[in-house]
């Protein structure tokens, strides 16, 4: 059976008011929640950067060791190439060997140059390493203190924030889909997380801009959903302002007694 425009706007007037006091429960927390997601991004980007150094380390003593192979390699030519030139039969051999003892030994100076530079950057790398990880220790402890005082905050308000959670999700299933989308939109859309308010004082609850008398007679009879024209917030009901009469002080005359003479 379809709800009535009057059995919408009270699911409605639940919803956000339990949707309410879920928020005023997130206020308490404050920026909590974000500084601590920021500071654990910090320190998973902390600790990529480390092991990003330590990759390149890795790197380093890999060229290091290929280096000193290829060191070697050029050690045993260099001794071929020595003996060889004991059995030159002329001295364009004994040039031509001695070009390449010359062209290894080069390359050993350019291997060696290349080592030395490896171990350099490896230095370099370490100093980062520790420079990194004494900042990543600070921010670490810093995430742990924010952790747990939104750990304390959350505790304290843990049952009550579960029991308005269910009751949320009771309040959601009355609402049709359609309808609930357009709420969370509204909601979404405004500062103040009110989708759904009153008329107070002849004024939208929300934005405070006037409401016309006749749309507040159609908001009375609560036969169609009204919204408000300005901010598109849910007009549910029209609070009646009692006005008060003043009494007027009454004022008391004294008369002063005459002295007999």
């Amino acid at each position: 059976m379809e709800s009535t425009v009057a059995q919408k706007l009270e699911a409605l007037t639940k919803l956000q008011s339990i949707d309410s006091e879920l928020d005023e429960i997130i206020k308490v927390r404050g920026a909590l929640p974000e500084e601590v997601m920021d500071l654990e991004d910090e320190v998973a980007g902390y600790e990529t950067r480390v092991g990003n150094h330590n990759s390149a380390i890795e790197e380093l003593e890999l060229s290091i060791t290929n280096n000193k192979t290829a060191i070697k390699d050029s050690e045993k030519l260099i001794q071929k190439y020595e003996e060889q030139q004991m059995n030159v039969r002329n001295n364009r051999e004994y040039d031509a060997i001695t070009k390449e003892v010359e062209l290894q030994q080069l390359e050993i100076q350019i291997l060696e140059k290349r080592i030395k530079e490896a171990h350099a950057k490896m230095d370099a790398k370490n100093e980062e390493i520790i420079d990194t990880k004494n900042i990543l220790e600070e921010r670490k402890k810093d995430l742990d203190n924010k952790k747990g005082e939104l750990d304390n905050i959350t505790s304290e308000s843990e049952e009550e924030e579960k029991k308005l959670l269910k009751g949320r999700e009771k309040a959601s299933d009355k609402i049709d889909e359609r309808l609930l989308t357009s709420y969370n939109k509204i909601r979404k859309n405004v500062r103040n997380g009110l989708a759904v308010v009153p008329v107070k004082r002849g004024a939208c609850g929300g934005c405070f801009n006037v409401v016309p008398p006749q749309k507040q007679a159609e908001i009375r009879e609560k036969k169609k959903l009204i919204v408000c024209e300005h901010c598109g917030r849910v007009l549910a009901d029209v609070e009646e302002v009692e006005e008060v009469e003043e009494k007027k002080p009454t004022r008391t005359r004294r008369t002063a007694a005459k002295k007999k003479a």
